[in-house]
């Protein structure tokens, strides 16, 4: 079957190839399955666990006020400066990422256990020693927020110091 004459496409091939064309990209397309769900943007899983550590934190806290060697009067000033931080990362979490539940996924502890003050401060010298990583992986505006944060948490660690429990 000759589709040319003396050089010239005729109308039958170009039709053929243009349908062949067709069928092999719809194909294609059609073989790919769903589309690949959107990636999720690293600040928005930086700040998700932002949270759940602050989360983590003000429930070491709470649990730090059942200590009968620390009144809870001495923590609740630590504790109202964490759930400060937990709000302003909060408020840097885009809306459409609120809903997602956090991705601490790590069963917290017994709520009936005290928790001493050298725990306390350990929990805050940890904290304030992963910012500088957290910083370089941040959006400017998260990294003076974490800067701030950091310098509250080695501040605590020294006036948890001159608490006794």
């Amino acid at each position: 079957m000759e589709h040319t004459t003396g050089g010239h496409v005729t109308r039958r091939a170009l039709l053929g190839t243009a349908v062949s064309g067709l069928l092999v990209s719809g194909c294609s397309s059609m073989s790919s399955g769903p589309a690949a769900p959107k990636p999720v943007d690293p600040q928005v899983v930086l700040l998700r666990s932002l949270i759940a550590a602050k989360e983590q934190m003000i429930e070491l806290y709470q649990r730090g006020t059942l200590s009968e060697n620390v009144p809870a009067s001495a923590l609740a000033p630590f504790q109202e400066r964490h759930a400060a931080h937990l709000a302003a990362f909060r408020k840097l979490l885009p809306a459409d990422a609120a809903a997602t539940p956090s991705a601490a996924g790590t069963p917290s502890p017994a709520p009936t256990s005290a928790v001493s003050v050298k725990k306390l401060r350990d929990a805050e010298r940890k904290a304030a020693a992963g910012r500088p990583a957290q910083m370089a992986q941040a959006s400017p505006a998260l990294s003076q927020l974490l800067a701030s944060v950091g310098a509250c948490e080695a501040v605590h660690v020294m006036a948890l110091g001159g608490l006794r429990g």
